[in-house]
């Protein structure tokens, strides 16, 4: 269910869930493959909740509300256009990037990528990122007091730094 949560919109992050799993799975209380399956399971019923949104309410309400975001017609297009060439390398790689890897799925469903692509290439992304995760935490379990001081350090950068992007974004078209 965190996992799913982790692919909508809901702020939950991925790099907290499965490297705790691990060190379950390291204290014989979890199964690698069973969990491995279920966070990418998760991983594809979440992101299909955000491209449904995105394919049947995402471009009506971005062409109606998107000024107030900074979004204009034109960019909309351009990122109709972007998935149409590119939609299937950009699912799978921003599995990858914290923060964006919540929201990616939203501007799939909006461009109307083709829903079988959508789903393989978000299986592939989120199977390859829950398993490094899920053997992080595996690897770490002797060091997880640790490992929790830099995690939350990397959350603070993280969140520092989608702040800075939004201000710069929004200055950018504020000037405009």
């Amino acid at each position: 269910m965190l996992m799913a949560a982790e692919s909508t919109l809901l702020p939950v992050p991925s790099e907290a869930v499965l490297p705790f799993a691990g060190y379950l799975i390291a204290q014989g209380k979890m199964d690698l493959i069973i969990t491995v399956i279920t966070a990418t399971s998760g991983t594809i019923i979440g992101s299909l909740i955000s491209y449904y949104i995105g394919k049947y309410l995402g471009k009506e309400i971005v062409e109606k509300y998107g000024k107030y975001f900074f979004i204009t017609k034109k960019e909309i297009d351009m990122a109709h256009k972007w998935f149409e060439k590119h939609g299937e390398k950009t699912i799978f790689i921003c599995r990858f990037i914290p923060v964006i890897r919540h929201v990616i799925s939203l501007p799939a469903g909006t461009a109307e990528m083709k829903r079988r692509k959508f789903i393989t290439y978000t299986a592939l992304g989120g199977l390859m990122w829950n398993s490094i995760l899920v053997i992080a935490g595996i690897q770490l379990q002797k060091n997880w007091a640790e490992l929790l001081k830099y995690t939350e350090i990397l959350d603070a950068l993280i969140i520092i730094g989608a702040i800075i992007f939004i201000l710069w974004f929004a200055s950018k078209h504020l000037k405009k």
